[in-house]
């Protein structure tokens, strides 16, 4: 086989396990991403819960501060109502105090209903926060594992990327240049196994001459139809 051809097709290995190093770190990292996310998820609503809880207790003081005004308009139509002195004074205090009623009633309600929300919104931030204290908790855990596996990860990659370092210096230029060039658009499929007469990288048959050349290996020959670098796998005998 080609010297350079070789050198290629090793490149191409080495280049492939690096790769395959950038799914297992995404897979270290995915578990405390996920509970980081979730984290994030609990403190954005607490955030929103007490805003509610804010929002609901201004309602509740304007319900308050009503009944305070509507209380004291009773007091002075009581008042009023000893110092009436025609039947239609009276019957206006009276319509005044009946509205009154209706709204102090209405306010009462109001309260009441809003005091409710703000109770159950509260007991969901308490079990908010025992949720968050205990995912904190498991976080530091989890963090501590994701990076015992990212050092063993990075460590068995740091080892690779010294081995391509050794492949590149050894390896011809051009060819080198050659095989950079298609990596950029071909990734892990730049140097392709021929099997059954066709090229593994786009799975289109070959002719009997490319072929043929692929089989003797004395030069670096690419697909015709994907510009792929080609060639045969050693046959054990």
């Amino acid at each position: 086989m080609n010297k350079h051809l070789k050198q290629l097709i090793d490149l191409s290995h080495v280049d492939k396990e690096i790769d395959a190093f950038e799914p297992q770190i995404e897979e270290a990292n995915y578990k405390f991403e996920a509970a980081q996310a979730k984290k994030d998820s609990i403190d954005s609503d607490i955030a929103n819960l007490t805003k509610e809880i804010h929002d609901e207790e201004i309602k509740k003081s304007k319900n308050e501060l009503h009944l305070a005004e509507l209380s004291t308009k009773l007091e002075d139509n009581s008042r009023k109502s000893s110092e009436v002195k025609t039947e239609r004074e009276m019957k206006s205090l009276q319509l005044e105090e009946e509205i009154a009623k209706e709204q102090v009633s209405f306010a009462n309600e109001e309260i009441t209903r809003l005091d409710k929300i703000i109770s159950s919104k509260k007991e969901q931030v308490e079990s908010a926060k025992l949720s968050l204290a205990e995912l904190n908790s498991n976080l530091e855990s989890v963090k501590a594992e994701v990076d015992k596996k990212l050092e063993i990860i990075n460590k068995a990659r740091q080892e690779v990327f010294v081995k391509k370092e050794k492949l590149v210096g050894e390896t011809n230029q051009k060819g080198l240049a050659f095989y950079q060039k298609i990596r950029r658009w071909a990734k892990n499929s730049t140097v392709v196994v021929v099997e059954e007469q066709a090229c593994m990288g786009c799975h289109m048959l070959l002719n009997d001459k490319i072929y043929a050349d692929v089989i003797k290996a004395e030069e670096i020959i690419t697909c015709p139809h994907c510009g792929r670098i080609l060639y045969m796998e050693a046959v054990e005998e």
